[in-house]
């Protein structure tokens, strides 16, 4: 028996070595096959899309927020990965009965950089996942600081536009780029008009690829609306996804940075 804490600071126990995981987050499923784990992965949510060869082959248990709790316990899992963002309070209750549930909480880098230590130790790949916590750290450090950093708006949604308020991890992560949210105050996910974008007099507008995919088309419309902002489509994942993706952002936001001083 071992006994684990997740990011609520709850304590789980395991009799052994996870063997059959079910993971209901798709950063974090990206991170578990990151580590080095293939079978011992048996479930995962529609929305787990990396790898392409898990969302091809294995079972896949609803969606994040409307999970198949009795496909789950057909499975017999000894293990759920879940996050508190992601994931709907209720059902995670309910997965208790089934199986340890280990739950994420990740609102900022170093919380993602716990997570994947903390999952590291969990499906027994500790060195793996302090090697890629060491990494992501060591580039993160190296990315270079913007002297005025733009006054950035954020939107993820349309109709009605949605941004991130500065409690979430994707506003974390633009502090880390050098991006200024002008929506910082507000909590969440808030919904704002083309007045409110005006109004914040945002310098800088990112165009989210997900969970709206916005494509050229978006970008051209908006450019009508605000003619006094730089305008600049984003891969969503490299914002939102705090599992290994990180490994790959520092050099993709240095890549953000030199296009920026072309427009």
């Amino acid at each position: 028996m071992q006994e684990f804490i997740d990011q609520l600071r709850r304590k789980i126990t395991l009799p052994d070595i996870p063997q059959k995981i079910i993971s209901l987050v798709p950063s974090q499923t990206e991170l578990l096959f990151d580590l080095g784990l293939d079978e011992e992965v048996i479930g995962i949510t529609k929305f787990c899309v990396h790898p392409n060869k898990w969302f091809k082959n294995k079972t896949r248990i609803g969606g994040t927020k409307n999970i198949d709790i009795e496909k789950i316990a057909s499975l017999k899992p000894d293990l759920v990965i879940a996050n508190k963002e992601e994931n709907i309070k209720e059902q995670i209750e309910a997965l208790k009965a089934i199986a340890p549930v280990w739950v994420s909480d990740v609102n900022n880098l170093m919380d993602a950089l716990e997570m994947i230590e903390m999952i590291g130790l969990l499906v027994n790949k500790k060195q793996n996942a302090d090697l890629f916590a060491e990494q992501i750290r060591s580039s993160f450090n190296t990315l270079e600081t913007i002297s005025n950093k733009p006054k950035t708006c954020y939107l993820i949604w349309r109709e009605p536009f949605m941004t991130v308020g500065g409690d979430t991890y994707i506003n974390n992560l633009m502090q880390h780029a050098g991006f200024d949210n002008v929506f910082a105050y507000a909590k969440r996910y808030p919904s704002i008009t083309i007045k409110d974008m005006v109004d914040s007099k945002c310098e800088l507008v990112l165009l989210s690829s997900e969970p709206y995919p916005f494509k050229e088309k978006h970008l051209l419309e908006l450019r009508a609306q605000l003619p006094n902002a730089k305008l600049l489509l984003v891969d969503g994942g490299m914002f939102s996804w705090y599992g290994s993706r990180l490994l790959k952002v520092p050099a993709y936001f240095k890549k953000l940075q030199n296009k920026l001083g072309n427009l």
